[in-house]
C-alpha cells in the first residue's frame, strides 16, 4: 500500500506547523522547505481548513496554523481525508469489477484484512505521535520565520503625483 503524495503532503503540513506552534506558517514556507508546489499546498491547506484541522489567516501577515493541539488530531482521519481510494484491486468496488474469479478468490478476503491492518496502526495516533517539540525535525530548526516580529511604523506620506497628470 502507498499513500498519495496529497496525503505525504497532507502529514508534512501538519507536522510542520505542530512543530511550530508559536507561529503562523505560510504556504511559500512550506513550499520551499519541502520543495512542493505553492498551488499543490494551497488544496491540501483549504482541505485541512475544511476540516477544521488547521486555522487560515489570510492576507499580508497571515498563515495558518493548528485548530487544535496535536493530540487531537488523529492520525487515522486524517489519512482517510486526505485519500481518495482504498480500492487495492478492482473487485474492491462491485460496481466496476469484472473479475472472473471473484466467487472463489481469497485475494480480496486478505487485502481487506491487510488493509484493517494497516489502519489499526493509526488508529489511537495522533499528531502528537510524530512530532517531539523537545526534538524538531531537521526542517523546523529555528530561523528567522520563529524570531518575534516588530512591527514598523512608517511615518505617511501623501501619494506622489504622475508627472504624465
Amino acid at each position: 500500500m502507498r499513500l498519495a503524495d496529497y496525503t505525504d503532503y497532507t502529514m508534512r503540513v501538519l507536522m510542520y506547523c505542530a512543530e511550530h506552534p508559536q507561529r503562523l506558517v505560510t504556504i511559500s514556507e512550506l513550499a520551499e522547505r519541502h520543495g512542493i508546489s505553492r498551488n499543490h499546498l494551497m488544496k491540501i491547506v483549504t482541505d485541512l481548513g475544511r476540516q477544521g484541522v488547521l486555522q487560515t489567516t489570510r492576507g499580508r501577515g497571515g498563515g495558518l496554523r493548528l485548530a487544535r493541539p496535536p493530540a487531537g488530531i488523529a492520525l487515522a482521519d486524517v489519512i482517510r481525508g486526505a485519500e481518495t481510494d482504498f480500492r487495492l484491486v478492482e473487485c474492491f468496488d462491485p460496481r466496476s469489477s469484472r473479475c472472473m474469479l471473484q466467487p472463489s478468490c481469497r485475494l480480496k478476503g486478505m487485502l481487506e484484512t491487510a488493509l484493517q491492518a494497516y489502519f489499526s496502526v493509526f488508529e489511537g495516533k495522533t499528531l502528537a505521535d510524530l512530532v517531539d517539540p523537545e526534538q524538531p525535525s531537521p526542517l523546523a530548526q529555528r530561523d528567522a520565520h520563529d524570531q518575534p516580529m516588530a512591527v514598523v511604523r512608517r511615518p505617511h506620506t501623501p501619494p506622489r503625483k504622475r508627472p504624465d497628470a
